[in-house]
């Protein structure tokens, strides 16, 4: 039991200064602990997603929590959806993540991200982000495409097929740009706009 609560509370000044590492307008880990919806559905989205995980009688009462945690932050991550470590919501409002996204480890979304469905059939339905990828704000990445690693996606895209590794996606339907060896991607990122709206 301690060592549960030990790795819990590990998990949460983990979270806490992943985020303070990407919101610059925070002064520590107290503001960001009672002031970030974000982290608010992050947190949780893990109650919830170890309630689901067992199956049976307690799917109800983690659908309704992560329903609670709707109303309160904005945020509508579905209990199946399967999240990793260091993962930040900046801002939260409108984020909405499918029952069977699948999101890696250093993951950033800013408001107003779509991770959603384009069937009805229960299969895979939802996308793959892997790790160090961010999705801009209002960004919508539909279906069961791959975000790859360190990829970005800009404000508004509609992403609807794979991006790859370290690409660049923009537009609407999304445009998909690999950066070139020699640029530094700290500059690349300036040759999109869009990225930062």
């Amino acid at each position: 039991m301690l060592a549960t609560a030990q790795h819990a509370w590990a998990g949460v000044r983990e979270d806490l200064d992943a985020a303070i590492a990407r919101d610059p307008a925070t002064s520590g880990r107290v503001e960001m602990a009672l002031a970030s919806p974000g982290l608010h559905a992050l947190w949780s989205h893990r109650v919830a997603h170890r309630m689901w995980r067992h199956g049976g009688a307690l799917r109800l009462p983690a659908r309704l929590l992560s329903q609670l945690c709707r109303a309160a932050t904005g945020v509508e991550i579905h209990p199946g959806a399967q999240i990793g470590r260091r993962f930040f919501i900046d801002h939260g409002m409108g984020v909405v993540i499918g029952e069977t996204a699948e999101i890696g480890d250093d993951v950033m979304l800013y408001h107003g991200v779509t991770l959603g469905g384009r069937s009805m059939a229960r299969v895979k339905r939802h996308p793959t982000v892997r790790d160090g990828a961010t999705l801009g704000a209002g960004a919508r990445v539909l279906g069961p495409v791959t975000i790859g690693v360190g990829a970005q996606i800009g404000a508004n895209a509609v992403v609807v097929k794979d991006v790859p590794d370290g690409a660049v996606a923009t537009g609407v339907p999304a445009r998909i740009r690999l950066p070139a060896a020699q640029v530094d991607p700290g500059e690349a990122l300036y040759d999109e706009p869009a990225l930062w709206i």
